[in-house]
């Protein structure tokens, strides 16, 4: 299971939106995983992560790498965002040969995480898959506002914050990117896609 499974949108929009994850198995390999972790933040940062984060900590939004870095702990999660497939590839071989030892997760479509997997040379221990939401989904914010939301895996992001920027966007209040930046921080782990967000906000706001 995994906080970075919901994310909704289209495949074209999805398609560049990709998240890594690094944790210890509590009670397994704890120890000396503070130092494995930052490690992986330090590879991901290396290839230019849109965002990273540590639940901890904060995210890189708000916080500097550095200090996300610097309070790394055994039992902390870590997190790198990615726009490309590419990247997301390049990235998957560094840490695979890095060996760090800790379990790794990757977000995206299945089709182009089991690309990136084959170029890396790695086979997945597990897939998860997202079954949908159940229940009064009429109470749900609207599609287009939901692909915002569900980019912070904890339900940290509100869908009125969201509406509420693409109208001060629309009345000149602020710009895209600042907007994305300002819903991103709301999502302590790091997960937010600022580069998709500015994308959404764009296509919202005019």
């Amino acid at each position: 299971m995994t906080h970075t499974l919901h994310r909704r949108g289209t495949k074209e929009s999805l398609s560049k939106d990709y998240v890594l994850f690094c944790m210890a198995a509590k009670g397994f390999n704890e120890e000396g995983a503070d130092e494995k972790m930052r490690e992986f933040l330090r590879i991901v940062l290396k290839h230019q992560a849109i965002n990273i984060g540590d639940m901890k900590t904060g995210n890189s939004l708000e916080r500097s790498p550095e200090e996300i870095i610097g309070k790394v702990t055994s039992t902390s999660i870590v997190h790198g965002v990615f726009a490309d497939l590419e990247t997301v590839t390049r990235v998957m071989k560094v840490v695979k040969k890095a060996n760090l030892g800790m379990s790794v997760v990757v977000s995206g479509p299945f089709s182009s995480i089991e690309e990136a997997c084959g170029k890396a040379g790695l086979t997945p221990h597990s897939v998860d898959y997202s079954a949908g939401i159940w229940g009064k989904t009429e109470k749900l914010a609207r599609p287009e506002i939901l692909e915002f939301t569900t980019m912070c895996g904890h339900a940290m992001i509100s869908a009125n914050l969201v509406e509420d920027i693409v109208k001060r966007i629309r009345a000149g209040a602020t710009t895209v990117k600042e907007g994305s930046i300002e819903i991103g921080k709301v999502c302590s782990c790091g997960i937010f896609n600022t580069n998709r967000a500015e994308k959404m906000l764009r296509k919202l706001a005019h």
